[in-house]
């Protein structure tokens, strides 16, 4: 089977990498000069330092050559899926798409699959891939597992089937929608968790953070219409610990920076890879005080990230909560 992957970061990289162990895969970046560097490096130098790139990887910068797959997967940052869909729209239409985008689009607060439907039809063969996963270690080949969501569980099952393998599990879902806000509201759960770690907060407090943070993604992801159980799985919970956690998320680096009292001008810069947890908090902040949901950990890094409150302070008024029933 073939498959074009489009978007040549670090996540994308990975995720050709994993599936070219069994498929034909090749991997398109809209960068010429990118292209040319991981042919000639045989490495992804800027996003994946270090990691070999398999030999049976191709590289394109041609969309319309690239896009003359089985499937489509895109994997750009969330701010290139509507513009890449739009052209994969034109290049091979009727082709399934898949992608790894995270977070809420800005100005609109649309998720990835309602920006999909509308540059290619409700009806389009797509559905999301989405999980905790560092792309390093997916890169270097280390067992991971993540879900598969689409509306049409066959179509979920069928493509499992298809690119499952002993180093990447998948899992099929039909909750949609569930996948996409368990996937996006974890960055800005990551980031609060980064400023508490950097404040030194302690494990205690970790915890609780990602519990509560838990309730307010399960709130908003029912609100939208997901279901409970799926933030209990690899989307949810699974997705929220790792980033939480771990020491190579980006956003919650983005925390961390901010606790030292570093700008966000300053670390987005310094990062060099984008964390989506920066534009979703605002979206998800408004789509929230919209819908009637209460997302206090929301709001208080919506306040860090906006320059209206300090780490310190944002901390202080979520411990000075008033008590109350779990």
């Amino acid at each position: 089977m073939r498959i074009a992957v489009f978007g040549a970061g670090a996540w994308g990289t990975a995720l050709a990498m994993a599936f070219s162990r069994g498929h034909d895969v090749v991997l398109w970046s809209r960068e010429s000069s990118e292209i040319v560097a991981l042919r000639r490096d045989g490495e992804n130098r800027r996003y994946l330092p270090g990691i070999p790139l398999p030999a049976n990887l191709h590289f394109s910068d041609d969309l319309q050559q690239a896009a003359q797959a089985d499937l489509h997967l895109v994997v750009t940052p969330l701010a290139g899926l509507r513009s890449t869909a739009r052209a994969l729209r034109a290049a091979a239409p009727a082709t399934p798409l898949l992608w790894a985008c995270k977070g809420l689009e800005a100005g609109t607060a649309k998720l990835p699959h309602q920006i999909v439907e509308e540059e290619l039809g409700a009806d389009a063969p797509c559905g999301v891939l989405t999980g905790p996963s560092f792309a390093a270690e997916v890169a270097q080949g280390l067992p991971a597992a993540v879900t598969l969501a689409a509306r049409d569980i066959e179509f979920a099952r069928h493509w499992v089937q298809a690119l499952h393998n002993n180093r990447l599990r998948l899992y099929a879902n039909d909750d949609l929608i569930g996948a996409e806000v368990g996937g996006a509201v974890k960055n800005v759960m990551a980031i609060a968790a980064g400023v508490a770690d950097g404040m030194g907060f302690g494990l205690n407090a970790r915890a609780a953070l990602i519990t509560r943070g838990l309730a307010e993604i399960t709130r908003l992801g029912m609100a939208l219409g997901g279901r409970r159980d799926t933030f209990m799985g690899l989307a949810g919970l699974g997705d929220l610990v790792l980033t939480c956690t771990g020491d190579l998320s980006r956003n919650r680096r983005v925390g961390l920076l901010l606790a030292e009292g570093k700008t966000l001008p300053d670390i987005l810069q310094a990062l060099g890879h984008v964390a989506e947890g920066v534009s979703t908090t605002r979206e998800v902040a408004a789509l929230s005080a919209q819908l009637g949901v209460d997302m206090p950990i929301t709001r208080a890094v919506d306040g860090v990230l906006a320059g209206s409150l300090s780490a310190r302070d944002a901390v202080e008024q979520l411990l000075a909560r008033d008590p109350k029933q779990e």
